[in-house]
């Protein structure tokens, strides 16, 4: 074979390669963003969420109605 196709060749694949690394690197950038966006929303929800569960706490509610109640007196 020529020498010269070889190296075309060669050429080629490495211009290939490199771009599909790049892809791959875009990609994977792209996925971390989001899953840190969904992490810092996972984060709120489950600080609402504890709040709510606080708040609807039997002990809780009844202490409230009783708060209420004694207020109006």
């Amino acid at each position: 074979m020529d020498t010269n196709l070889i190296v075309t060749l060669l050429t080629l694949a490495v211009v290939l390669l490199s771009v599909v690394i790049i892809a791959l690197l875009v990609a994977v950038i792209a996925v971390l963003v989001k899953v840190r966006r969904l992490s810092k929303n996972v984060n709120v929800l489950v600080t609402n969420a504890t709040a709510v569960a606080g708040w609807l706490a039997p002990a809780k509610i009844f202490s409230e109605a009783a708060r209420a109640f004694r207020k109006n007196k």
